[in-house]
């Protein structure tokens, strides 16, 4: 709990680039609710709107006027996003701006979440980007108001973050986003997630080339890379990273069955061991998907709240419209559902087709479904 007192910087826990920050009752569903949707935000909220959850999630309440939590919002993260009244905001941060090259991107967003508005640093923090991206990761409209846009290309921070993709790791965004602003060659692969990334009307500029495999980009020899995949790479395939950008979209669905009163961490152990077998990357997990006799179970409650997963439950009549290569009359006799994990992953992940048949380790079954995007 953060305590605001006039005069003193309150401490934070920052461990993600940007702050979403909400006040009213509407405005935190919206930020909880945008929490999975855009998942690169720490969430902060007033504590009379607790739900109970929140040391789970990693949302930080606090007490106070929001007034007082900005100058350390403005600090540590490169840009706050405030499901606040453009007034207000205004008013609040007019003290504390010192300078455009050094002030983070600031957004605000309406209650319903309609429109995404982009208030202080445009075009050298950020803000009209990050603008874009929110709002299509919430489906609202983006306001833009500077005379002239942002460069028509990709922003390397924020590539598919409206699908909820994270990166790897940060280590390369600055050399990489540098190549990318300076027109050198950037070679791009993707082998998962959506493929709608390109956001604006005129063509991909031409130093930015799309390849089929990473092996093919090694041999173009770029200046910088973006790798999207869910998978873990090769080690013949890690000298494209040497200046390159790894991004996990949000494509694996485990499909899940287990023994009433399972420890999550017997879960979390056999997820683990599971992807590293099949070189999978856990952040690209979307969801946990089972069937609703499972709804009330634990581990899978805390499971995905643990990980930020979606949990999706199915009836065993929805169940068993997936195709099975293994139906189980021991396990229709006990649930209505002749499968359970494997017809789970596939109905979430809308495929018939699975990365791993249904493997059971204790009190666990899992597969794994990789989701299909148009």
């Amino acid at each position: 709990m953060i305590e605001l007192q006039e005069g003193i910087i309150p401490e934070i826990e920052v461990s993600k680039p940007y702050a979403l920050v909400a006040i009213t009752k509407h405005g935190v569903q919206k930020a909880r609710q945008m929490a999975q949707d855009f998942p690169n935000v720490d969430v902060y909220y007033m504590a009379k709107f607790e739900h109970g959850d929140e040391q789970v999630k990693g949302i930080q309440l606090f007490k106070g006027t929001v007034r007082l939590l900005l100058p350390a919002l403005f600090k540590n993260y490169k840009g706050l996003i405030l499901i606040i009244s453009l007034g207000a905001v205004v008013r609040m941060i007019a003290p504390i701006l010192e300078d455009k090259k050094k002030d983070p991107a600031v957004l605000v967003i309406d209650d319903k979440g309609e429109h995404v508005i982009s208030v202080l640093s445009g075009h050298i923090g950020g803000a009209n980007a990050l603008t874009h991206e929110v709002a299509n990761a919430i489906g609202g409209k983006p306001i833009i108001t500077t005379a002239s846009d942002v460069q028509k290309t990709i922003p390397v921070d924020l590539f598919g973050a409206r699908f909820g993709w994270i990166w790897e790791s940060d280590e390369k965004l600055t050399p990489v986003s540098a190549s990318v602003v300076n027109e050198e060659s950037v070679a791009i692969v993707q082998e998962a997630g959506e493929t709608g990334w390109w956001m604006h009307e005129t063509p991909i500029p031409a130093n930015i080339r799309q390849y089929q495999t990473i092996k093919q980009a090694i041999e173009s020899k770029p200046d910088a890379a973006l790798i999207i995949t869910d998978r873990i790479l090769d080690t013949d395939e890690e000298g494209i990273l040497e200046n390159g950008v790894i991004y996990r979209p949000k494509s694996l669905v485990l499909g899940m069955g287990c023994n009433r009163g399972t420890s999550v961490e017997e879960i979390d152990a056999v997820i683990d061991e599971t992807l590293s077998e099949l070189k999978l990357a856990k952040k690209s997990i979307k969801a946990l998907a089972t069937i609703d006799l499972k709804k009330d179970e634990q581990c899978f409650i805390d499971i995905t709240n643990r990980y930020g997963w979606k949990f999706a439950t199915y009836t065993p009549e929805q169940l068993n419209e997936m195709p099975l290569l293994n139906p189980s009359e021991t396990v229709f006799k006990f649930t209505g559902a002749y499968g359970v994990s494997e017809p789970a992953a596939m109905r979430y992940a809308n495929t018939t087709d699975l990365l791993l048949q249904k493997k059971k380790h204790g009190n666990v079954t899992i597969s794994i479904a990789r989701m299909t995007f148009h």
